[in-house]
């Protein structure tokens, strides 16, 4: 496989930033699987849920893009067991993030975005394992600042705490990231 190419993934927390202002939120299927099942989510005004139903959209796209990115990881051959392993599996947690998503979206009544056909992503500047990690690291921490300007954004504060509770796996993904890389996976007391 060719590698996939991502927007703007020289500098991963702009494209999360970018994100987070067309659409508020990179969400994981963690907490929307709390929510795949709740009748409540019907209950919501019509427009409520069409903005609901776009945020997560939005966070789809997300997730539908950190599976390219770490395809692109696993198969660019610099990466070593354990961490390739570690690659994987936060790819399978993005899947399913991806499908519980696409999932909850439809019961909003909305339609799930498909992935694109190409992602770009910055390739050229993937040399080593510590690249590459550094990278899943940088895509990782946009995504908890997306959740952190994003759970207000929800209609359903039971979406708002599905987010809340999803920034914290996004954390942890970050956190082992940047332990992998041998930096303090807890940098500061405070995420902005």
């Amino acid at each position: 496989m060719s590698f996939l190419i991502l927007g703007n993934a020289s500098n991963p927390l702009a494209a999360r930033r970018a994100f987070l202002g067309k659409s508020g939120l990179v969400l994981s299927g963690t907490a929307v699987a709390l929510l795949a099942g709740n009748d409540a989510l019907a209950a919501q005004s019509g427009k409520s849920r069409e903005g609901d139903a776009r945020i997560l959209n939005a966070a789809l796209s997300a997730e539908l893009e950190a599976i390219a990115a770490y395809q692109v990881g696993a198969e660019s051959g610099l990466l070593q067991k354990p961490v390739l392993d570690l690659a994987v599996m936060f790819q399978g947690h993005h899947k399913e993030h991806a499908d519980l998503l696409a999932k909850t979206i439809a019961k909003l009544g909305g339609k799930a975005v498909s992935a694109k056909d190409k992602y770009v992503f910055p390739v050229e500047t993937l040399k080593t394992q510590a690249d590459v990690l550094r990278f899943a690291a940088g895509l990782e921490k946009g995504a908890v600042s997306a959740y952190l300007g994003a759970v207000p954004l929800f209609g359903n504060r039971d979406l708002a705490k599905a987010a809340a509770s999803i920034l914290g796996d996004e954390a942890m993904h970050w956190a082992i990231l940047r332990n992998a890389l041998g930096e303090s996976p807890v940098p500061s007391a405070f995420m902005s």
